[in-house]
């Protein structure tokens, strides 16, 4: 099957509102990252059609999860080649997204994309989060695969606004991460990834839990 039909019958299956449009753009980035990735090697997936399943599907699958929180603003740490961001900024353009990431060829890529994709409502930092300072905080901070949860939480607290969440997409349910911080309000739900055979999960944690939440816990 090709790419195109890979992307349309799992969207299909799993019922996500990504209209045809949105499906061509979300190829045309996945074409530009196979382009970059022959040079510079920006993810170690390399195959078609795993690119289809582990990049755009699985980047979607967090899709609801994020429109149900009707955020403004946006912000992926460690975002890599842009995996969930600009796959998030694509599907969903009223809502503004910052990707950041500390190596320098994949903010690169990132800012490459943005200019031959268009994608108006999409900023690329390159550096550090911890380090940085947006003129206003994020509604959302969503992570996939950047450190564990304490950590996550640690480096970007001053980023996130009172009432906003973080998103941390993992794979096994991280019973022992969540142990570790003892936040009660933690929502653990099991994502569905067509044509994965693999377990993923999305863990949503409210920021003002952390009113009360002392800073010893975030290792």
């Amino acid at each position: 099957m090709s790419q195109e039909g890979m992307l349309a019958a799992g969207i299909a299956s799993a019922g996500w509102a990504v209209s045809e449009a949105m499906q061509q753009k979300l190829l045309a980035y996945l074409a530009l990252m196979q382009k970059w990735n022959k040079v510079h090697n920006l993810t170690a997936v390399r195959d078609p059609e795993e690119m289809v399943t582990l990049h755009l599907l699985d980047s979607l699958s967090v899709l609801p999860h994020v429109q149900a929180l009707s955020p403004t603003r946006l912000l992926d740490v460690g975002s890599g080649a842009g995996l969930p961001g600009i796959v998030l900024a694509l599907c969903m353009p009223e809502m503004q997204v910052t990707t950041i990431d500390a190596v320098q060829k994949k903010a690169s890529f990132m800012r490459q994309a943005k200019a031959e994709l268009g994608i108006a409502n999409l900023e690329v930092i390159a550096g550090r989060v911890e380090q940085h300072q947006p003129s206003q905080p994020y509604d959302l901070v969503i992570s996939r695969a950047f450190s564990e949860i304490a950590l996550f939480l640690k480096l970007t607290r001053h980023l996130i606004a009172a009432n906003g969440h973080w998103l941390a997409m993992k794979g096994v349910n991280p019973v022992e991460e969540l142990a570790a911080i003892e936040m009660p309000e933690a929502q653990v739900v099991a994502l569905h990834v067509p044509g994965l055979d693999a377990q993923r999960h999305l863990v949503t944690l409210p920021a003002q839990e952390l009113n009360s939440f002392p800073l010893s816990r975030m290792a």
